[in-house]
């Protein structure tokens, strides 16, 4: 190999990194953000703060999973908000009646129930574009929200008031094996199934083609109705283990609990570059747009910035990234 091919090559690979950076600019926003936050807060390194971190990190992402399964599909789904705090207070009060494993396997099947309720009502009400569904599931989100106040009486449920055992709920929330907690590993077992589905197998092609173009999916043969489906089925069943995981963490089930998981799922969704209006995105991609949002929400809590501004920020960024993913979308059109 002579001397002007290896700066050639040279050359190449940085362009290459470049423009990975350039089409993939949530790398640069993580990276700056740690590296500026860890210069200005030196608490920010710390093992209780990163700990922080990862269990802030916990709560958000199953919920984000199952919402990049329905985004990637072209639909949305308001109600995870409302299945959240449903399950957390059915899960907790079930505890002492029928024992804590009983009780998450309940918690469980009541947020894949609602779900599959949500496509069940799509389904027959013919809603099949993306402005119906947000509708549709904030309704339910009402429904569920409702149903989780008149089942407590709006009385806030304590974990730790109750007299079963409830070494599973400690095991998620401080357990672990080696480095990796249970709730680490949760996730990652989650992570590696919706990830086969969506990359490995039929139906999860059939979503992202659904996503894509409903008429053309349906000309081709695509099973629509089987991808709604799958795609509430999993944001349902996806939102009831980040409850449980919520329960586990702060050992208390409120009826209201779930509401502002539901604009942080879609957040983390939007900004790990799923696009808005279906057909192209990954459950990977959405694992970095949630470590952003965390990142981002840890610092400003370090720098002791006002809750009102953290919420505006996250207003500005939500827009910010549809923005930039319409302007995406019509550049490629053209």
């Amino acid at each position: 190999m002579s001397a002007a091919t290896k700066p050639a090559e040279g050359r190449t690979t940085l362009q290459a990194i470049f423009a990975f950076l350039k089409n993939n600019p949530i790398f640069v926003a993580i990276a700056v953000l740690a590296i500026v936050t860890s210069v200005r807060e030196p608490k920010f390194l710390t093992t209780e703060n990163l700990d922080n971190i990862v269990r802030q990190f916990g709560v958000l992402i199953f919920a984000a999973l199952g919402m990049t399964f329905v985004i990637m599909a072209g639909f949305i789904d308001l109600s995870i908000g409302g299945i959240i705090s449903l399950v957390a207070v059915v899960t907790v009060t079930l505890i002492d009646k029928v024992g804590q494993g009983p009780a998450i396997l309940i918690g469980l099947s009541v947020g894949l129930g609602c779900g599959l309720l949500n496509s069940a009502l799509i389904l027959t009400s013919g809603a099949l574009t993306q402005a119906e569904s947000l509708f549709i599931t904030y309704g339910m989100s009402l429904v569920f929200g409702a149903v989780a106040l008149m089942y407590t009486q709006g009385v806030t449920q304590f974990l730790t008031y109750s007299s079963s055992d409830i070494s599973i709920f400690n095991a998620i929330n401080s357990g672990g094996f080696g480095p990796l907690s249970v709730s680490a590993i949760m996730f990652i077992v989650a992570l590696g199934i919706l990830y086969t589905i969506e990359r490995r197998t039929y139906m999860g092609r059939a979503v992202v083609l659904t996503g894509g173009n409903k008429v053309a999916a349906r000309l081709a043969g695509i099973p629509i109705s089987r991808s709604i489906v799958l795609i509430y089925g999993v944001s349902g069943l996806m939102s009831a283990i980040g409850a449980v995981v919520l329960v586990s963490r702060v050992t208390l089930a409120d009826p209201t609990m779930g509401g502002p998981w539901m604009t942080q799922a879609i957040l983390a969704v939007v900004v790990g570059g799923t696009a808005l209006i279906g057909g192209r995105g990954s459950v990977l991609w959405t694992v970095f747009g949630a470590l952003l949002l965390i990142l981002l929400n840890n610092c400003l809590n370090l720098w002791e910035v006002s809750s009102y501004v953290q919420f505006m920020l996250r207003g500005v960024i939500l827009i910010l990234a549809i923005w930039l993913d319409t302007a995406k979308q019509n550049s490629v059109s053209k």
